[in-house]
């Protein structure tokens, strides 16, 4: 025990420095903000520039009573400690703030800045996540809807309000998840608003429909699940709403059947079966090409070429001209909010207030408190490149932070630190 205390002496006397406190990170889309956190932790264990947190944790780690090791949680190998200050969804890219060993206390106050977001909202449907990650619970016409309307929309979410949380998919209320209580016939307990500010709320660009990659998810919603949708969202009382499938003229990527004059003539009769196979074929293989689309934009081709097969050049009877329905229109928006702010929400929000309905379709995170894309923020693929990119830019951000939070007197904090008991 007495050397093992020496130890602990040596080490805070000496000139090794103990990095921690808080940097920031760009969140990639597609994982969560705690796999973020592994990551960092696979990287940052077996560095050379937290070696010194690990040897100073391994070493107080042995004063350590019974008592303290039983009430101890984490069991297993020491790794460096860290903690975010505040979760971004996986769909969500940006700034992840993250917090190193005595920098996770201080996470907290990361909870109650302004942040900055750019999102991207897309019309015509809502989901029970608020986002493209859920399943469509209902759809909305979408033709009506103009940069126009969107900009006069945004007006009434400027400012103080009261914003509703999203309610239907993640929330659990008494063990249940909301839906759950739909489906037995019990009353949905009610999900109250709370009070937010958007300090800027702008919109940075319209992208009309077929110019853009963004689609509504694929999956639907249970009957039950719609149902319950209905009620907590309060959709059905939106005026000009409906909560049937569009028409087909917007219903995106489809395309249009044989037209009315093709239908009367089939009627009648009157119809060359080699005109009408050949349409069908033509149909067919539109189809094939729609389902093999990816997300890039949908061509708009209502004023395009007609299609003319060689071999029907002398039939008079042409034949139907598929319309590929081009995707609904989507807006990009720009936003400085406060503490407690949804964004899912006001994309949400924002479809019923331009007579349609809306879903995140894209986040990005661009500000928390002090810490801003492209200025001061480690880029997660730097994580790739080895500790040799990595950790001069994560220590750099550490030694500002001590610099603005203790004056940098790194070497004082370093001896006291067995006092503070910084380290769990």
């Amino acid at each position: 025990m007495r050397g093992q205390t020496t130890r602990i002496l040596n080490l805070m006397a000496s000139d090794t420095k103990i990095y921690e406190g808080v940097f920031a990170i760009n969140k990639p889309t597609s994982i969560s903000s705690a796999q973020v956190l592994r990551d960092l932790q696979r990287h940052f264990n077996p560095s050379s520039l937290f070696a010194p947190w690990l040897e100073h944790a391994r070493a107080k780690r042995t004063q350590e009573s019974r008592f303290q090791r039983q009430r101890r949680r984490e069991k297993g190998r020491i790794q460096v400690k860290l903690g975010h200050g505040g979760t971004l969804d996986p769909l969500a890219t940006g700034v992840l703030i993250t917090g190193v060993g005595s920098g996770t206390k201080a996470l907290s106050r990361f909870l109650e800045c302004t942040k900055s977001y750019e999102a991207v909202v897309l019309f015509g449907a809502a989901t029970d996540t608020y986002d493209t990650e859920g399943k469509v619970v209902a759809r909305a016409p979408y033709s009506h809807v103009t940069r126009e309307a969107v900009e006069a929309a945004l007006q009434k979410f400027r400012g103080k309000g009261m914003q509703r949380p999203p309610v239907f998919s993640a929330l659990r209320v008494g063990g249940k998840r909301l839906y759950e209580y739909a489906r037995e016939g019990g009353a949905i307990p009610e999900i109250k608003e709370r009070e937010v500010d958007v300090l800027e709320l702008e919109l940075v660009e319209w992208m009309e429909p077929g110019t853009h990659g963004y689609k509504w998810p694929e999956r639907e919603a249970e009957k039950v699940e719609k149902e319950a949708a209905s009620k907590l969202m309060n959709m059905e009382e939106v005026e000009g709403i409906s909560l049937k499938t569009p028409p087909p003229d917007e219903q995106p990527n489809t395309v249009v059947s044989d037209s009315p004059d093709l239908k009367r003539k089939r009627e009648e009769g009157s119809v060359d079966e080699t005109t009408d196979d050949a349409a069908k074929k033509l149909k067919s293989d539109t189809d094939t090409n729609t389902e093999r689309t990816s997300t890039a934009p949908q061509p708009q081709l209502a004023d395009s070429i007609p299609y003319q097969l060689p071999e029907l050049a002398s039939v008079s009877t042409p034949a139907p001209q598929p319309q590929i329905q081009p995707q609904p229109p989507a807006a990009r928006l720009r936003m400085t909010v406060t503490s407690g702010f949804y964004v899912r929400s006001l994309c949400h929000d924002l479809g019923p207030a331009v007579k349609s309905l809306g879903i995140m379709a894209a986040l990005v995170r661009t500000r928390q408190g002090d810490f801003e894309l492209r200025k001061n923020v480690l880029e997660y693929d730097d994580l790739a490149k080895g500790e040799e990119v990595w950790g001069e830019k994560v220590k750099g951000m550490l030694e500002e932070w001590d610099e603005k939070e203790n004056g940098g007197d790194r070497r004082s904090r370093s001896r006291s630190r067995e006092r503070e008991a910084d380290i769990e």
